[in-house]
């Protein structure tokens, strides 16, 4: 159904953001793997609220709890369960919303499809049904750094509104995690800083796009024809709440080169093919091909803005809304370690439907 993806390494999230909890069934994770709650609960960490001044303040400490699954700090090559228990939540906020939809929000989309909806936080489509993706993630990690030296996935934010950041040469997972904004330029940062503490002052809220690099890929992942490892990873980035847009190596910018211009020429690295410029952003063909995968997701500004707003009832009739609640004025910052988790998830399962296949 719709809350599962992966083939052979595959997901199943569940639970609403403002109910008893939310959790994630890992099936096909192979055994042996080392991994302890703490590995989950760093990258939790990174994606919980109330973690900087620019984030929503609501207090949840994102606690995972492992109900299956691993034993003695290995997996079993069972399903593993996994659990984070929701301590922080305000109904109240949402009064006004059990009528009135809120603009560019899936209140009226969700009652037109099912006929019923969790109204408190939005239910399935809030940013909180990304624990369970995280937690995931930082499994799928664990196996892919098992298995293939090197890797490495890297995320970070690129732009917020036109405010773009510099990508040095030497990019880290320290730089990176050096500021709140989870971006790679220090000074950029300063000035993202400002415009989202500003546009929170005016209840209003700003959007971006978060760049990632992955290195380390092996190559040879990918599933032609409709399971192109590009089209996988567009797709788990699109299912993110907030997505716009995706373009992976040279993107639409590709479009403005001749194909002489825009090829990437291979030579011998050794042993080894490598292509000298990078344009297809590491994967050919659908297909992987050993370079590093670079790729973009845009993020709108966040819907929830606490500005009066014209919008209709559940029953038709014209009215206005002004939201409440704690809300994030900008979700780039906590949007960097859910593109890396989805990225984590895809290679996990292309990377054993590569060894399933081929060996």
């Amino acid at each position: 159904m719709s809350s599962s993806l992966g083939t052979l390494f595959r997901i199943s999230t569940w639970g609403e953001s403002h109910g008893p909890g939310v959790g994630v069934v890992v099936d096909g994770c192979p055994p042996r793997i080392p991994l302890t709650v703490e590995d989950i609960q760093h990258e939790l960490n990174r994606r919980r609220p109330g973690q900087s001044k620019i984030v929503t303040p609501r207090k949840e400490d994102d606690t995972a709890e492992i109900l299956s699954g691993v034993l003695d700090g290995q997996t079993l090559g069972t399903p593993i369960g996994l659990f984070v228990r929701n301590t922080d939540q305000r109904p109240s906020a949402y009064t006004e919303m059990q009528q009135a939809y809120r603009p560019s929000h899936a209140d009226y989309t969700y009652d037109a499809k099912y006929g019923i909806r969790a109204v408190s936080g939005g239910g399935r489509s809030s940013a909180r049904e990304t624990i369970g993706r995280v937690a995931a993630g930082a499994i799928a990690r664990k196996v892919l750094q098992h298995s293939v030296p090197g890797y490495e996935c890297l995320a970070y934010v690129k732009t917020i509104k036109d405010i773009e950041a510099k990508v040095p040469a030497n990019l880290t997972a320290e730089g990176i995690e050096s500021n709140i904004v989870r971006t790679c330029d220090p000074e950029a940062a300063e000035r993202m800083i400002e415009l989202i503490e500003k546009v929170r002052s005016e209840g209003n809220s700003v959007g971006g796009v978060v760049e990632c690099v992955v290195r380390g890929v092996p190559t040879g992942l990918g599933e032609p024809v409709f399971d192109k490892l590009e089209a996988d990873l567009a797709k788990a980035m699109m299912s993110l709440p907030a997505t716009k847009g995706f373009e992976i190596g040279s993107g639409f910018s590709g479009t403005l080169m001749t194909g002489l211009e825009h090829n990437d020429e291979f030579y011998m690295d050794g042993g080894n093919v490598r292509t000298r410029t990078n344009r297809s952003g590491g994967i050919q063909g659908g297909i992987s091909n050993g370079e590093e995968i670079v790729f973009r997701v845009a993020f709108k500004p966040t819907a929830t803005v606490l500005r009066e707003q014209n919008t209709v009832t559940n029953d038709k009739q014209e009215t206005t809304l002004a939201a409440r609640g704690r809300h994030d004025a900008c979700v780039l910052p906590r949007a960097v370690p859910m593109v890396e988790a989805m990225v984590h998830l895809v290679l996990a399962d292309h990377f054993l439907r590569q060894r399933a296949q081929c060996g």
